[in-house]
């Protein structure tokens, strides 16, 4: 997703920022300004398995294995022990591995070897057809996607009945290995999908609060761009007036002193409202602003036409572009007249800035960076004509 800019080229210069040491010669194309990119989620087998995988609490359900000690017990002779024995210690190191595995590669790797370890028992002990059914319940936290899953049921389930089938077993025995492995399976495959929902969800929801941390810290550096920029820029005026009139007219210099102070705890109070979330005092008051400053550039302003209605987040868009115009025609046009017009029809605002400056803009600084992207926010368009001075037009959709 990404905000699009269709100007014919960044401004800078007279109505732009100049702030770039690396001026670009000829004319820069059309560029966008994209949201962070946002990481590609892993695989829902791999996230679901880093999620779940190591944790001890699964080894409470070897409690079912308890079905595996019928046959042996019935039996009851030292050799089905032992036989018993061997099985049952390799269940459980293959049914420990799987919970640890590394990787979802790894617990197949141990899973098929459960698979094969219960089919070769099988006609031994009927009881350890329960291995396949542990094979089953790990496949749906495991297995990449709902078709491998249930390619899995089926094959175990298929295995293991047709084994029995094949050695004359009681349809009791080998008929409970399809039915008891569809039940689990289904069960553990609906609570599988919807641990990955909640994990994706949970991953959105991170990925969110990051975003809204960096467009937080972007609008934060945009404001503090254009709040100190132009009070800074007084302040420079300011004082260099002081300076020629301090031999001249000492009381006309103390009076720029003490402007100076005045303007540096506003721009403190403005630095404030920055972090918190910079509001507007409204275009009309920014204009006015902007003739103090420009006057004391010795700048003449003309604006003749009447803002027009805003709304609250297009007036504070529109007072800071001005802003920062006003800041860049008096540190770099070299200009002596500006103009602020706007206008406004049944769908588009326009508010254009002129001086007869310098012009002959070259690249892009910080402050057309912050014009730009809070244009864009607008869903509007910025461009440019600098040749003979600069001309700066936004257009608003109204």
């Amino acid at each position: 997703m990404s905000l699009i800019w269709k100007g014919r080229e960044p401004l800078e210069g007279a109505a732009g920022g100049l702030d770039d040491p690396q001026p670009r010669l000829g004319r820069v194309p059309q560029e966008s300004v994209s949201l962070p990119a946002t990481p590609k989620p892993s695989r829902d087998s791999a996230m679901l398995w880093n999620h779940r995988h190591g944790r001890w609490f699964d080894l409470v359900w070897i409690i079912y294995s308890v079905f595996f000690f019928i046959d042996p017990i019935q039996r009851n002779t030292a050799s089905v022990w032992i036989l018993f024995a061997c099985v049952y210690a390799a269940f459980l190191a293959l049914y420990i591995g799987i919970i640890r595995a590394p990787s979802p590669r790894m617990a197949y790797v141990c899973m098929t070897a459960m698979t094969v370890v219960g089919l070769c028992y099988y006609p031994f002990n009927q009881g350890a057809a329960g291995m396949l059914v542990y094979v089953v319940a790990f496949a749906p936290f495991i297995a990449d996607s709902v078709a491998v899953c249930i390619a899995i049921f089926a094959v175990v389930a298929i295995a293991g009945a047709t084994e029995g089938l094949l050695l004359h077993f009681s349809p009791w025995s080998w008929g409970f290995i399809p039915l008891v492995s569809i039940a689990v399976g289904a069960g553990n495959l609906l609570g599988a999908q919807r641990m990955r929902a909640h994990h994706k969800l949970n991953l959105a929801h991170e990925e969110i609060a990051h975003l809204a941390k960096v467009a937080e810290r972007e609008r934060i550096a945009r404001d503090l761009h254009d709040v100190l920029g132009h009070t800074l820029s007084v302040v420079v005026l300011k004082s260099e007036l002081a300076g020629k009139l301090l031999q001249q007219n000492p009381e006309r210099a103390k009076i720029e002193i003490g402007e100076v102070e005045h303007i540096a705890r506003q721009a403190l109070a403005e630095v404030r409202e920055a972090i918190r979330g910079y509001r507007s005092e409204g275009l009309v008051a920014e204009i006015d602003r902007a003739r103090t400053v420009l006057d004391a550039a010795g700048v003449s302003l003309d604006c003749t036409t009447v803002p027009p209605k805003l709304r609250p987040a297009e007036e504070t868009v529109v007072s800071l572009i001005v802003r920062e115009a006003v800041t860049n025609i008096v540190r770099h046009a070299q200009a002596s007249h500006c103009s602020i017009a706007f206008k406004q029809e049944e769908k588009m605002k326009w508010l254009v800035v002129e001086d007869n400056g310098r012009g002959g803009i070259r690249h892009e600084g910080n402050g057309l960076r912050g014009m730009r992207e809070r244009v864009a926010s607008l869903g509007g368009r910025l461009w440019f004509d600098s040749g003979a001075g600069t001309r700066l037009t936004i257009e608003i959709p109204g």
